[in-house]
């Protein structure tokens, strides 16, 4: 039987195709035996690739979360043999069967997504030497920026009535929108036009902005104290993107945003309530095994409360920045070594100490941002995936803080007892794993909140479509079994399909009372948001505007903006 995994559009970014076009890219020469495209071929194959495959693999194919994707190990040899050397050349037929099925390592499937011809298409593709796409400069990120609504001409108090607090931002993936919705009434306050696939939305520290970073590098201001909010200023910061925070330490309250991309590997450094661009900072060097990489990609931001800091860190490289924005024309750069290869994190309930995974390396490493340096690494189960993680404290070890896997059937939870005179008798658990929930691969998103006895883990990648479209949820006073698995599509209410509705990313209220769970369809599917009650597990709501076309990421302005999670 043909393994199948589910495709996680989470994880993959779009490039426009003036990217390879207009701007002039540099065009590599590949093998004589690389199998030949026409043109009207290899832009399309571009397209797929930008769409579904760099975010794991690469703009140069070079693997991070994915498999390294270079043509030296994927075609087969002149003489037709696959071994050379001992490296395995996968050849045509064997590299379409791997993009159409999957395999047990975490490549998911396209078999669903991508017709016959373009599963063959993207295999030639494959085969090929990849493109060396064109820089993004400060200029062309200056040419880039919008102010729609000026300073001067925005409000000076809430004009709405809505309760700013329980409002969720919630992205629409498919279409490039972010819907606003009211979490006290369920209605869509706004829907607002950002960049495509929204990847997070963050807060400022007043709670009045909210910023969402496209994954084609389009970073959208919005304005929350508007009648109806919307869109005040746009950046493009590069041709593809995951980051954005802002500064919170006192006297710097929403001063500053920074944005990280994908490509080219760099930050941006602009005014918080404008966008103007102040600093570009490429992250290219050199990793923590000391090779160079071309294509260090910046894979999430924090933003500290104790110091004038940002946490960036990079993807490729293992190493974490902190960024000091106290002085912007000086900017001065700790630089910590990990693992590789860093992805996403949040910080433990204290707010002192970052935990970041390095999924790659099966790490989660732990900065200390007081001292500014390493606190631990953490050795954990196959290819962690926390989000943001979740914080609360467990009846035997005290304070933790928890990731799920996408390699692994757990959820791992991490004591964070640190230097707390509180939680002194936990301190010799300290950074050291003291419970692995059962729990299934494929988890992408675990959450609670202070105010709540449950935790919540989705599963949207595993391969079974049952598990895919449940969540997990767990009573904090007895952590060994699950109480509860929650079939969210069958809860929707919506006709079943063949097809995998996929219940991602839970999200709590402002009170703690709630959690909202998109139901993510295909883009021609009826999507939902379903509503439960934390404390009895019911369902109170089931949102489904025909407006709201592939909902994904929710973040609760109150929770997003204070990070409570």
């Amino acid at each position: 039987m043909k393994t199948r995994k589910l495709v996680s559009s989470l994880k993959y970014a779009l490039l426009p195709a003036a990217l390879f076009g207009a701007f002039g890219s540099a065009l590599a020469q590949a093998p004589a035996a690389s199998p030949t495209l026409t043109a009207d071929e290899k832009a399309q194959a571009k397209k797929i690739y930008f769409e579904r495959c760099a975010g794991c693999h690469g703009v140069l194919r070079k693997g991070a979360t994915g498999k390294n994707l270079e043509p030296h190990w994927s075609k087969k040899l002149p003489d037709g043999s696959t071994q050379e050397g001992g490296t395995l050349k996968l050849g045509q037929n064997r590299l379409e069967k791997i993009i159409a099925y999957g395999t047990e390592g975490g490549m998911v499937n396209f078999d669903d997504i991508l017709s016959k011809q373009e599963l063959e298409l993207m295999a030639k593709y494959i085969m090929n030497t990849p493109d060396v796409p064109p820089e993004y400069s400060f200029k062309d990120t200056m040419d880039s920026w919008k102010v729609i609504v000026p300073v001067k001409d925005r409000p000076t108090k809430q004009m709405n009535k809505y309760n700013l607090k329980n409002m969720f931002s919630v992205t629409l993936r498919d279409t490039g929108e972010v819907a606003l919705i009211d979490g006290d009434t369920k209605d869509i306050r706004s829907i607002v036009k950002t960049g495509y696939a929204v990847h997070i939305s963050r807060l400022s520290k007043s709670g009045r902005y909210v910023y969402v970073i496209g994954r084609d590098g389009r970073l959208s201001l919005i304005d929350l104290w508007m009648e109806k909010p919307a869109v005040v200023a746009e950046l493009k910061i590069g041709f593809d993107a995951r980051s954005v925070d802002t500064s919170k330490f006192k006297g710097f309250e929403d001063k500053y945003a920074i944005a990280g991309s994908y490509w080219p590997p760099q930050y941006v450094i602009m005014d918080g309530d404008t966008l103007k661009p102040l600093k570009v900072v490429s992250t290219r060097g050199m990793t923590v095994d000391g090779e160079y990489h071309p294509e260090p990609r910046v894979a999430s931001i924090v933003s500290s409360e104790i110091k004038p800091e940002w946490v960036v860190n990079i993807k490729e490289t293992g190493q974490i920045l902190l960024v000091d924005y106290s002085d912007i024309k000086n900017l001065k750069t700790t630089t910590i070594e990990s693992a590789k290869f860093l992805h996403d994190g949040g910080w433990d309930a204290s707010k002192r100490y970052f935990l970041v995974a390095a999924n790659a390396s099966n790490k989660v490493a732990v900065v200390d941002t007081k001292l500014g340096k390493l606190a631990a690494l953490i050795d954990t189960k196959k290819l962690p995936h926390p989000g943001r993680g979740a914080n609360f404290v467990h009846p035997q070890f005290g304070p933790v803080w928890a990731t799920g896997h996408l390699g692994a059937d757990v959820v791992t939870l991490i004591s964070t007892a640190s230097d707390n005179p509180k939680f002194a008798k936990y301190k010799s658990h300290n950074w050291k794993v003291v419970q692995e929930m059962k729990h299934v691969p494929g988890n992408l998103f675990v959450k609670t909140h202070p105010k709540s006895k449950h935790f919540w883990a989705d599963a949207p990648q595993n391969p079974e479509k049952v598990l895919a479209e449940s969540v997990v949820v767990w009573d904090m006073a007895d952590l060994s079994k699950p109480k509860k698995v929650i079939n969210v599509a069958k809860d929707s209410g919506l006709p079943e399909t063949k097809a995998t509705r996929r219940a991602v990313h839970p999200e709590y209220s402002a009170d703690g009372k709630e959690v909202w769970i998109s139901l993510w369809g295909g883009k021609t599917d009826q999507s939902a948001i379903v509503v439960y009650d934390d404390a009895t597990l019911a369902v109170k709501k089931v949102i489904t505007d025909p407006k709201m076309i592939t909902p994904t990421g929710k973040f609760n302005v109150y929770n997003t903006q204070h990070d409570i999670y």
